[in-house]
């Protein structure tokens, strides 16, 4: 439970460069992929578990946070810590048995994360930007291990698609602790609902637009604009769950419990592969 397994669903963008450079037909490639899946979900680990023990006294307060392994008293801080550095040497070695510079990313996803759990997440917008980060990473990540080149149009999109689920996280603490200071992120007094409606409108238009403006401009054929309404349904149906159902608290929830957004993941993938294959 303190490894937080559901949360590794974050990790799945490293399969998108893969995919994106027409790579999962190579078994070697996705091969390395599911090994960095792995070596990126353990690593994450390491740091919800720095993250469980300095927040521990504030985790207790929170109604969904104190049933935390650590904050509930489940699972001693002396036995986090000794996993948790076991799991940081054993990702870090074999990631850099594929290669020294994944070992690298991971060691700055390491370091900038814990920045942000000693003092980037009190810091108004700069805290979504470092979580955005987190996911720019894994997604550069997959291109590494592969050995593909890096668009700017891919951590554009990536980036931008980031923000978007942090911002609309940040809203759904927000909204669901209804401005108790007792109980909310010391972040969230900065915020508030109207504030944070305007950055999600603002990061949605731009994820659409830069998503359509990189089908359109990639490859010697328009045939990946097909995939828009993928990325538009995706997005808006996100949406709904965040003002409608006062969802949006965690992507990786969102990603397994709402039938309409994994379904959209999931035609989206196929039609990608679809795409680069037979129509490429």
């Amino acid at each position: 439970m303190q490894l937080r397994p559901r949360q590794w669903t974050k990790c799945l963008l490293v399969f998108a460069a893969p995919v994106f450079a027409e790579k999962f037909h190579d078994p070697v490639a996705i091969g390395k992929a599911v090994i960095a899946f792995f070596c990126f979900a353990l690593t994450a680990s390491t740091v919800y578990i720095v993250n469980d023990i300095m927040d521990v006294e504030k985790d207790r307060l929170h109604p969904e946070k104190s049933k935390r392994p650590i904050a509930s008293g489940a699972l001693r801080i002396r036995t986090a810590i000794l996993f948790g550095i076991f799991l940081l040497i054993f990702s870090l070695s074999i990631s850099y048995f594929i290669t020294p510079l994944f070992s690298g990313i991971l060691i700055t996803y390491l370091i900038v994360n814990l920045f942000y759990c000693a003092w980037l997440k009190h810091v108004v917008i700069i805290d979504v930007m470092v979580i955005a980060s987190g996911f720019v990473l894994r997604g550069i990540s997959g291109a590494v291990v592969v050995g593909v080149g890096i668009t700017s149009w891919f951590i554009l999109c990536t980036m931008l698609l980031a923000l978007f689920l942090a911002l609309s996280k940040r809203r759904h603490e927000f909204e669901r602790l209804n401005g108790d200071k007792e109980k909310q992120r010391k972040v969230l007094e900065h915020y508030s609902i109207a504030f944070l409606d305007q950055l999600i409108s603002i990061v949605t238009s731009a994820t659409i637009m830069t998503y359509s403006l990189y089908t359109a401009n990639t490859g010697p054929n328009a045939y990946m604009m097909w995939t828009i309404p993928f990325v538009i349904y995706g997005i808006f149906r996100y949406l709904y769950l965040v003002h409608m159902k006062q969802g949006g608290g965690s992507p990786e929830k969102s990603l397994l419990e709402d039938k309409h957004i994994l379904l959209t993941v999931i035609l989206f993938t196929l039609s990608v592969m679809g795409i680069k294959t037979y129509l490429w």
